[in-house]
């Protein structure tokens, strides 16, 4: 708290703007823009990496966050206050950092697979600025922060090896899908039937139940979505540029459309969190099944166009 003080006293509006836009980088939907670009142009393998060191960092996240169950700096410290802005993106408990989290997971992960060293550069400053805006924010402390950078660095560099050769071997990715369903459906059976104190119950405890339902569903949709590429879609990524922003915008509007409309048609399911598990179950097998299917209408739009 001392160290958020001291960084309380530095505030000014303009570093307060800057710190907003930086946080911004580890949000959720920043993460699956990147990972979904990823898997569509560049390498599929690539985007499953990311994708799952971020759903597994989550999972732990989430994880951590019941069982330690700790206030936001603001709520442990009255006299404290954190950039009003920034509360609106700070619910649940404070440890760890999800946005840290998310933007080590996001950034890391491209860092450790790509060979350019100024990229590399690149990616972790902005995931050590992203843990830094969360504490200037006064949303997280410290520990809050550094314990999810180092969890994040631990996925980034325990998982590349798994997916650096998929291709080749995809056993050890199918392997790697089903314990993260496991998982996931070991913290619902947890939450659910767990005794948590009184003082624990509501709003944040029902968030982490909810996040546990949704990388559940996330988890069945890719392994459905790996296994039906493997044996009958093996779709590629490569089309000439103009295509690939073609299919990147599309497909986004797509994705992000059909997650909007499942919120919409599962909300009428009596138990949320079901339905948020068959909301992102559908977001990801439009993403890894059915949008992939037009792929090598988009590579054929670059041979045209190259003749």
């Amino acid at each position: 708290m001392e160290f958020l003080r001291f960084l309380e006293n530095l505030r000014t509006p303009w570093l307060d703007q800057i710190m907003l836009f930086i946080t911004s980088f580890g949000e959720e939907l920043v993460f699956i823009g990147i990972a979904v670009t990823l898997l569509w142009c560049i390498n599929k393998y690539q985007g499953y990496y990311m994708l799952s060191v971020g759903f597994i960092g989550m999972q732990i996240n989430q994880l951590l966050k019941v069982l330690f169950r700790i206030e936001r700096p603001w709520v442990r410290d009255p006299s404290f206050e954190a950039v009003e802005a920034a509360k609106a993106q700070a619910t649940g408990y404070s440890f760890p950092s999800g946005h840290t989290q998310n933007s080590v997971g996001t950034f890391g992960s491209i860092a450790r697979w790509c060979k350019t060293r100024w990229i590399s550069i690149v990616c972790w400053t902005l995931a050590v600025l992203v843990a830094f805006s969360r504490m200037y924010l006064g949303v997280h402390t410290p520990a809050d922060v550094l314990v999810s950078f180092g969890i994040a660095v631990i996925l980034v560099f325990a998982l590349y090896p798994l997916f650096r050769d998929a291709d080749k071997n995809p056993r050890r990715v199918r392997i790697l899908l089903c314990v993260l369903l496991v998982w996931a459906i070991a913290q619902i059976l947890f939450m659910e039937f767990f005794s948590f104190p009184a003082e624990a119950q509501g709003e944040r405890l029902y968030s982490g139940l909810k996040n546990a339902y949704k990388i559940a569903g996330v988890a069945i949709g890719f392994i459905i979505a790996f296994e039906l590429d493997l044996r009958y879609i093996r779709f590629e990524t490569k089309a000439v540029w103009w295509a690939q922003v073609i299919k990147l915008i599309v497909g986004l509007a797509l994705t992000f459309g059909v997650k909007e409309l499942g919120g919409l048609v599962f909300d009428m399911i009596p138990y949320e969190p079901v339905g948020k598990a068959l909301e992102y179950l559908v977001m990801v097998l439009f993403a890894a099944c059915v949008w992939p299917l037009t792929f090598r209408w988009f590579a054929g739009l670059g041979k045209k166009g190259a003749a």
